[in-house]
């Protein structure tokens, strides 16, 4: 859904005249404040669903600066890397967010719990950088990026949604709830370190082929 939304942001921020630059850092800002909330304000029912639009309207802009980038004619060097570092930023203090707040707010039984935001993190961080490093290597030996890409379908599709970073986003609407969010968000780190480790060997051997 971020796409559809940010095409809508896109359109309005162009018309007032907002670099693609100037929209990485106001999605940077909505993500960044949600992420604060998290770790600094204690846990509620409203306090999910505003940390979750926050969180939203980040992603959608994200989506959003790209499309500005192409109105405007094409995007920069300078640009992509600010929106790649961005991303790289709410990978990983994201579920670093979610841990302090489970630690000062939530009624953990055990601290073991703790352990599921810290993986989340892990996971989610290797799972950026080595997209990122296949895109940059595939660059080098000048392979098409489509030439590495799988078909696309409606079930492939539902079974990627619980490693999407929108659904991630949607859990937080349960943060008032924390022993229920503790579930899901259990459950949505198994299916990242699930998804993580069988893409690691496909993607190392799609290096040794190049």
């Amino acid at each position: 859904m971020n796409r559809p939304v940010g095409r809508v942001f896109a359109a309005a921020l162009n018309e007032l005249g907002l670099t693609p630059n100037q929209v990485s850092l106001v999605s940077a800002a909505f993500t960044a404040v949600g992420i604060v909330l998290l770790a600094t304000v204690h846990a509620s029912v409203w306090l999910g669903v505003v940390v979750w639009l926050l969180l939203a309207v980040g992603y959608a802009l994200d989506s959003a600066d790209g499309q500005v980038a192409r109105l405007r004619g094409g995007g920069s060097v300078a640009g992509e890397w600010l929106d790649h570092v961005i991303d790289a930023f709410k990978a990983v203090c994201l579920p670093l967010a979610a841990a302090v707040g489970w630690y000062r707010f939530f009624p953990l039984e055990h601290d073991s719990w703790l352990l599921v935001p810290l993986v989340l993190a892990v996971a989610t961080t290797v799972e950026f950088f080595g997209m990122i490093l296949n895109d940059l290597l595939k660059a080098r030996q000048g392979v098409p990026q489509a030439t590495e890409q799988g078909g696309s379908s409606i079930v492939r599709s539902l079974m990627g949604l619980p490693t999407d970073y929108g659904v991630v986003c949607f859990s937080f609407v349960l943060w008032g709830f924390p022993r229920v969010f503790v579930i899901v968000y259990a459950l949505l780190t198994l299916a990242e370190v699930a998804y993580v480790a069988l893409a690691l060997p496909t993607w190392f051997a799609r290096m040794r082929r190049l």
